[in-house]
């Protein structure tokens, strides 16, 4: 692993309005007051959209140098965004095998993957493929560019991923913890999230909370449409 907390820096005396965006957000409060702890080298962040899963993976990601619009870290701000408000604010505890990394801005190696801008990302940096489809674009991302040890980070991989690709990507995960890397990813995928031994972090109107996958709420809604489709379609078909 590389990181093994990440945290919200606050001046002292600093003060943060909890009703302006984003420290009103449950997730990101709870990030400012005890920060995340990273127990596993992927880690899945999960929740209902606008619960703040894409605002607190893109604020880690800018912490650690990668560009907010997505790429890798020799390419940051290639997009010319500034930093989000909470993105500065970001720090890193680094695990044993990242101190060299994090203590070298350098040596720091990762990507944002982000599926609304992942082609665009991958053109800035001459690596897409000149007629492949979005998900053959993102694959290629982690063909090529999910080699070394470093900080991954994805929002929301699984949009432009069929069923047999999102398992494809699992492998190429898998293959990158071995090799050192470390993935932290937004994600509404029980495919994606079924990975053994990643850390699942719930995010919600309660703020974080580590679950198991067959705890998870997007697990038991997939389970019950497939299982009886009509029993939700009833409440919304005419």
């Amino acid at each position: 692993m590389i990181i093994e907390r990440a945290y919200a820096h606050v001046a002292p005396h600093g003060e943060l309005d909890a009703g302006e965006w984003p420290w009103s957000v449950p997730c990101v409060r709870e990030l400012v007051a005890d920060g995340l702890r990273f127990t596993a080298p992927v880690t899945y962040v999960v929740g209902e959209n606008g619960s703040g899963k894409s605002t607190l993976v893109e604020a880690l990601a800018e912490g650690f140098g990668l560009d907010s619009w997505g790429g890798s870290h020799d390419w940051r701000y290639a997009s010319h965004r500034p930093k989000s408000v909470l993105g500065q604010r970001i720090r890193f505890d680094a695990a044993p095998r990242g101190r060299s990394m994090l203590g070298n801005w350098a040596a720091r190696k990762g990507f944002f993957l982000r599926a609304e801008t992942a082609l665009d990302a991958l053109d800035r940096e001459g690596f897409a493929p000149e007629s492949a489809s979005h998900g053959e674009g993102f694959l290629a991302a982690f063909r090529g560019k999910f080699l070394q040890p470093g900080l991954y980070v994805m929002d929301e991989p699984e949009a432009a991923l069929s069923f047999t690709s999102c398992l494809e990507l699992l492998g190429h995960i898998d293959q990158l913890t071995r090799r050192g890397g470390q993935v932290v990813c937004a994600t509404h995928s029980p495919l994606l999230t079924a990975l053994p031994g990643a850390d699942i972090i719930e995010v919600g109107d309660h703020g974080m909370r580590r679950t198991a996958w067959s705890d998870l709420a997007l697990v038991d809604h997939w389970r019950r449409y497939l299982d009886d489709p009509l029993s939700y379609l009833r409440h919304i078909l005419d």
